[in-house]
């Protein structure tokens, strides 16, 4: 029942991402283009899910738990770090140059578009770079910590 809710749930978004046409790179990129071809639909896209969302999210935890699991998984934490803000600057970077979020190229990989096929082995990629790069990280840290070298 789990995976057929998951199911359902993804197909919801993927037609409200066709539907709203932010499947389109151009409309996403003309959102960003404030001095030119200024589109503001991607923001009623936003505002009309924040108004869904936030609502859902009340009547969600007034339940106590959710339906499939014992409990919610929740950060830990609402630090705002380096880490945080080059990921998002990072994501924004890529959305902005590509005009495609990860939850928008995933409907649109289905139509064959080499732009959005392109964009996907790069955020795959650009996904193991990342975790190489924590895992190199914490392999220095820890050799300093074993040495005795301060951080």
């Amino acid at each position: 029942m789990q995976l057929i809710l998951i199911y359902a749930i993804g197909l919801i978004f993927g037609l409200g991402i066709s539907i709203s046409g932010m499947a389109n790179p151009a409309k996403v990129l003309n959102f960003f283009d404030i001095a030119g071809t200024w589109d503001p639909s991607l923001g009623f896209v936003m505002g009309g899910a924040l108004l869904v969302t936030a609502p859902g999210y009340y009547f969600v935890f007034r339940r106590g738990r959710p339906v499939f699991e014992q409990a919610f998984t929740l950060p830990g934490t609402r630090l705002i770090d380096r880490k945080l803000v080059l990921g998002s600057v990072t994501f924004g970077l890529g959305w902005g140059l590509a005009g495609f979020c990860p939850g928008a190229a995933l409907p649109v990989i289905s139509t064959g578009n080499q732009d959005v096929a392109f964009f996907m082995v790069s955020m795959i990629a650009g996904l193991f770079a990342a975790r190489w790069m924590i895992a190199q990280t914490a392999k220095r840290r820890d050799a300093q910590l074993r040495d005795g070298a301060p951080q």
